[in-house]
């Protein structure tokens, strides 16, 4: 396509350079966890065809030097392409081909740009094309962003719950469905409930990572394998096994594993699922937090910055705020991976890299939304003892016990009398001689509504 200056310190060269011009879009380069997943699979791919003999065991050597160099974060300036890019992000295996290769000249002692003694198509892509490896880069890279951001931030975040559901073992709150008052229940059972969501965010992201263990490398152009060794697949997932501890696996169906993107939808969809947990329980802190006079107030939430520039004092419950922000985004960029899905067509998905950007940027924040969530608010929170107490020593839903003794009928009438007159449930039914005050009492003791089978 004729000459093209490429800037002197660039260790790409003409073809990522044309990319660079031809795709000014958004700012946003391909993720760094991305760039990282698809130079460890550069490594395993030196280290198979140096097993088959297809590659001179000093080019695999030196193709892995570089590999790590870029595995340990290194020479990320070197990868300056747009994620809106060709949309089998051919570009981006292009540049990392040719850093690979211009790295390896420098640690050799040749002229960058000299493709001595590796060659980035020959030697570095051997064996590969960009619609198999992208792919694999994919899910190598989510499954372990999965595995090491996001996995670890939902474990914390669900023992900070169950922590706080222990302490909050025998504060006797008044429970709310249709945020209208309801039976009495305890506190740590409320938040037994969060911490049982998220064990199940860490089982969804367990499968997840399971969806992703099927690799498209070995398919090479559109599926066939041509130009590909038939053992080379099998051998590069041996070896990323081995490096990571994920089960990756050959694609059962090439053809498949390279035509759709299901399994990354997929993913977006456990994803999704998370952020909805997530939301609901940053909903539920504030309004049980909301107050600390007109609200429910049987939450302390912590204190972390000022909340009002014209309101002294004021103190908002910003780290919910924060979360359910964080999952809005979440969910918008799971709907982006569920059409990037749908809309792949006859043998290639051509939406690869804006699904890496989707999937990687939603596990990066919801991970330090989560992590921040757990330190920065669900640690620190207090139950309003007093608070919790009250409200339930005025509800009416306590009649909900007297069923058994009056039935559901004289019960709402007692109800609907004791709002009326502004009395509590035990002088109206004292009043109408319906109970002795003993099984009366007895009735009426919210600690034992909230274990009723004790």
């Amino acid at each position: 396509m004729g000459e093209m200056a490429v800037p002197d310190d660039a260790l790409y060269g003409a073809s990522s350079q044309r990319a660079v011009l031809n795709f000014p879009i958004s700012g946003h380069r391909m993720p760094a966890a991305f760039i990282r997943g698809l130079a460890l699979l550069k490594y395993a791919s030196a280290s198979a065809n140096e097993e088959l003999g297809r590659l001179d065991p000093d080019k695999g050597r030196l193709i892995r030097q570089v590999a790590q160099e870029i595995m340990a974060g290194g020479l990320g300036d070197q990868f300056p392409i747009d994620v809106f890019q060709t949309g089998s992000g051919t570009s981006t295996n292009t540049n990392i081909n040719e850093v690979i290769a211009n790295r390896a000249s420098q640690l050799a002692g040749q002229p960058v740009g000299s493709k001595t003694p590796l060659h980035p198509n020959d030697h570095v892509n051997l064996g590969q094309s960009s619609n198999d490896v992208m792919p694999s880069a994919l899910h190598v890279s989510v499954a372990l962003a999965l595995r090491d951001q996001l996995r670890s931030a939902l474990v914390h975040l669900q023992r900070e719950l169950a922590d706080r559901s222990q302490a909050f073992a025998d504060v006797v709150k008044i429970g709310r469905t249709h945020l209208m008052d309801a039976t009495p229940l305890t506190l740590g059972q409320e938040f037994s409930g969060y911490a049982a969501q998220l064990e199940k965010a860490v089982e969804r992201t367990d499968k997840a990572i399971a969806a992703l263990h099927e690799l498209a490398l070995g398919g090479t152009a559109v599926g066939t394998g041509i130009n590909g060794h038939p053992e080379f697949a099998g051998k590069v997932c041996a070896i990323l096994r081995e490096q990571t501890g994920i089960a990756f696996r050959e694609a059962r169906n090439h053809f498949e594993a390279q035509a759709s993107r299901d399994d990354a939808v997929e993913v977006a969809g456990h994803l999704a699922t998370i952020a909805a947990s997530l939301t609901k329980i940053a909903n539920d802190l504030r309004l049980l937090g909301s107050g600390p006079r007109s609200g429910l107030g049987e939450l302390r939430l912590p204190a972390t910055q000022p909340g009002s520039s014209i309101m002294p004092g004021k103190v908002n419950p910003v780290m919910s705020e924060m979360l359910v922000q964080v999952c809005l985004y979440v969910q918008g960029l799971t709907q982006t991976v569920i059409l990037c899905g749908r809309d792949g067509h006859l043998e290639l998905n051509v939406t690869i890299p804006l699904i890496a950007h989707a999937l990687h940027e939603a596990i990066h924040c919801m991970s330090n939304g989560a992590r921040v969530f757990a330190d920065r608010c669900v640690h620190g929170i207090e139950a309003d003892l007093a608070r919790c107490d009250e409200l339930v020593r005025r509800s009416l839903m306590l009649v909900t016990a007297l069923n058994p003794h009056i039935g559901y009928d004289q019960a709402a009438a007692v109800a609907k009398e004791a709002f009326a007159s502004n009395r509590t449930l035990r002088e109206v039914v004292l009043e109408k001689g319906l109970l002795d005050a003993a099984t009366l009492d007895r009735a009426l003791d919210p600690r034992r509504m909230t274990q009723p089978g004790a």
